[in-house]
């Protein structure tokens, strides 16, 4: 039996890279219902950004986080560190209501509210406004290096850096009045974490909503990655509805499309081309989509120039297109705002009932106890809190144990307006009467302006082993 060799090709090595350079997005500018809802949200949002910081609410701004002094002003509410437990509703209430709307309809909040989509769209209005339509800035980049075109892009970049800063001095005015970082950056005495965190923030916009844009969105936001967690069949997405659609092509507007086999989509690209994470809607749910409807609201201006239904993409879900019957409303639903409601009743009643005054009790560590003319003496310091905005003058008074004897330090216990007041006490008991190691005793301040105006804390008073 006879072989032969057969000469075999070397291998072709095939050009590869890990990291694919990033093509850039020119989406089309868009009309429509969701457009201009997008567009009022933009304007909403950044318009309260950036005029609050200059909202006086009496001799203060509306809204001032003055970390030196450990104040929030918001409006008026005067917060403090005691009242942090606001925070952590807050937040609940944020995690929650992202839930809901997840589950409901998708990324709403990716699609009109997110920081990233608001500033993103500010951003490229100004492109827009300086480089002209999708068209013009592609024809722009992709012609080589002139004058004019050092010209544009130098225009566009300044007002991009221009309304960075901004933003960053917006940011910061929050936590210094704006009258007054207003002044020291006309005279630049800005203090080093002033300036620092202004360039910090008008860098991050100007890289994220200017540069870096839907890139953000994929592979930087962790919510792309977990959504599909909150998602179910009864979501509201947006979809192409292939069904109706296909199979797609061109043809003139007063042709009959049924007769030639084809669907409503004209394949005119026009969902993509206005898709700010440049994704085809028409291949299926993708985690890219932030949900900002312009390919419905561009989809829609096709169909009535066709003279054909609209909403051959639209807001619908999974059970609808496979042809099930389909839920808004459901049991996940009910829950979350059940628990969204309950937890902005409880966060109402609890900020608007809250007491104006705290007391902080601090018991001196230096000495467990001290025996006094046969007394057990304990020593403590009151921090008296007035959140209100007036002065107060207040009784102070301790209980809990038998013949309990104190005496107070200052004559006056006068705590102006939105300040603290230490107050050093010493509490006497009679050792008899001390039946315990340690017991509880309670300590109570009255305003004497105002008897409504009382809190009693718990505090423990030392003494010798029985």
């Amino acid at each position: 039996m006879s072989t032969q060799k057969v000469k075999l090709d070397p291998p072709t090595e095939l050009p590869t890279s890990l990291y694919e350079k990033s093509e850039k997005i020119y989406p089309r500018e868009v009309h429509g219902l969701f457009a201009f809802m997008r567009s009022s949200m933009v304007v909403f949002l950044l318009g309260l950004f950036y005029v609050m910081p200059w909202v006086s609410w009496g001799d203060r701004p509306a809204v001032l986080f003055d970390l030196p002094a450990r104040k929030f002003y918001i409006f008026w509410w005067t917060l403090w560190p005691q009242d942090f437990l606001y925070l952590t509703f807050l937040l609940m209430l944020a995690a929650l209501a992202l839930f809901f709307f997840t589950t409901l309809a998708g990324r709403l909040w990716c699609g009109y509210a997110c920081p990233q989509t608001v500033w993103t769209e500010l951003f490229m209005w100004i492109e827009r406004k300086v480089e002209g339509n999708r068209g013009r800035q592609m024809k722009l980049d992709k012609s080589p290096l002139s004058w004019h075109k050092f010209r544009i892009k130098a225009t566009k970049h300044t007002l991009w850096i221009l309304l960075a800063l901004f933003t960053g001095f917006s940011f910061v005015a929050y936590f210094t009045p704006a009258h007054t970082l207003l002044s020291k950056v006309g005279t630049t005495s800005l203090g080093p974490w002033e300036t620092f965190w202004i360039l910090f923030y008008g860098f991050a916009t100007y890289g994220n909503a200017g540069w870096m844009r839907e890139q953000v969105c994929k592979y930087m936001c962790p919510y792309a990655r977990f959504q599909s967690a909150m998602f179910d069949r009864d979501t509201l997405i947006i979809a192409y509805d292939e069904e109706r659609g296909e199979p797609r092509g061109s043809r003139r507007a007063d042709s009959d499309h049924k007769a030639a086999g084809l669907g409503d989509c004209i394949n005119c690209s026009m969902c993509v081309q206005v898709c700010p994470t440049g994704i085809d809607i028409r291949n299926g749910l993708q985690y890219e989509c932030i949900g900002c409807s312009a390919c419905i609201d561009v989809c829609n201006d096709v169909m009535d120039k066709m003279g054909y239904e609209k909403n051959l993409i639209r807001y619908t879900t999974q059970n609808a297109i496979d042809g099930k019957p389909s839920r808004i409303i459901r049991p996940r639903i009910i829950i979350y705002a059940t628990i969204i409601l309950s937890l902005m009743t409880l966060f109402g009643y609890s900020l608007f009932t809250r007491s104006p005054i705290g007391l902080d009790i601090i018991r001196d560590r230096n000495q467990l106890y001290r025996e006094v003319e046969g007394k057990i003496e304990n020593v403590y310091t009151l921090r008296l809190i007035n959140m209100d905005d007036e002065a107060h003058v207040y009784d102070i008074s301790v209980s809990g144990l038998p013949e309990l004897e104190m005496s107070v330090e200052l004559s006056d216990v006068n705590t102006p307006a939105g300040q603290v007041l230490s107050v050093p006490v010493r509490v006497q008991a009679e050792e008899h009467n001390l039946t315990e190691r340690s017991s509880t005793i309670e300590f109570t301040i009255v305003a004497k302006d105002d008897a409504s105006l009382t809190m009693t804390e718990k505090a423990r008073f030392l003494g010798p082993i029985q």
